[in-house]
């Protein structure tokens, strides 16, 4: 006889707390390969020297206004990226002649290696936040795409149907059961798009452009400063752990109608 057993999750502090360990332990270890030469500080830097650098940089206030370009070009491209990626992933599932149409463009356009679009970019729109707002939005576009196209599709045909029947029009469709099935499929993109809006915004950056933490770590990567690499690198990690908490934050109020997550697992008895 199989007996379901739950397990518990253990509480928010004491998974704060394991994170928080996991992110010492890495720390620990970098510094100890460095110090014992494992890894060259000159390659790899040391943790206390990035550390510092950071601190600094902030005290000072020279990253603040690369910071700021680099947020706002990221918030630019997150948003128009999501916005239409949801606009038409509710069209092409509701509209399957388009969507075989266009299934092959899709396709082609997505599999485009983004960095070859950068260049590309940089000459239609200059060398200002928009190449890189544009970059960053053909990142974010596909992913909310395919998952809002998925959760559309993924509507149960019986809810359909005894909406349908109960005289439901096509806005309370939409409202009603198409909305909340694409929601969840919606956020759960938003935590992956959010990196990669980031991700858009610092590679058009390092490519060209004069301002933003991308350019900071290219000037320097030329000039042979790991330590200003590595730094910048902690400084927009820890910027987009910081905005996927707060979608984090947003997705647990607009979804808390769905049960929360449990672990189930079988025992024989």
């Amino acid at each position: 006889m199989a007996v379901a057993r739950v397990k518990r999750l253990p509480s928010r502090s004491v998974i704060l707390l394991l994170q928080v360990a996991v992110l010492i332990g890495f720390f620990l270890i970098w510094h100890v390969l460095t110090a014992t030469k494992i890894l060259s500080p000159f390659f790899f830097g040391t943790p206390l020297a990035v550390l510092e650098r950071t601190w600094s940089d902030f005290a000072s206030g020279v990253i603040w206004y690369h910071l700021g370009i680099t947020l706002l070009e990221t918030a630019l491209a997150f948003a128009i990226g999501t916005i239409a990626g949801i606009a038409f992933g509710f069209w092409f599932a509701r509209a399957p002649l388009v969507s075989i149409v266009f299934d092959p463009y899709i396709k082609a356009v997505n599999a485009l290696p983004r960095v070859v679009l950068a260049p590309i970019f940089a000459l239609w729109l200059g060398l200002g936040i928009w190449s890189k707002v544009a970059l960053g939005v053909t990142l974010v576009f596909f992913i909310v795409f395919f998952n809002v196209y998925q959760g559309v599709k993924e509507v149960s045909p019986v809810v359909l149907a005894n909406a349908k029947m109960l005289g439901a029009s096509n806005r309370h469709l939409f409202r009603h059961v198409y909305l909340p099935s694409a929601l969840s499929w919606v956020f759960s993109s938003l935590h992956t798009a959010v990196g990669f809006a980031m991700v858009g915004a610092v590679v058009g950056e390092y490519l060209g452009s004069a301002a933003g933490l991308g350019y900071r770590i290219h000037q320097a990567e030329g000039v042979f400063d790991t330590v200003g690499v590595f730094s910048g690198m902690l400084v927009l990690t820890i910027f987009v752990v910081v905005i996927d908490a707060v979608v984090t934050v947003i997705e647990k109020r607009l979804l808390h109608w769905r049960p929360q997550e449990a672990q189930t697992t079988n025992a024989q008895g």
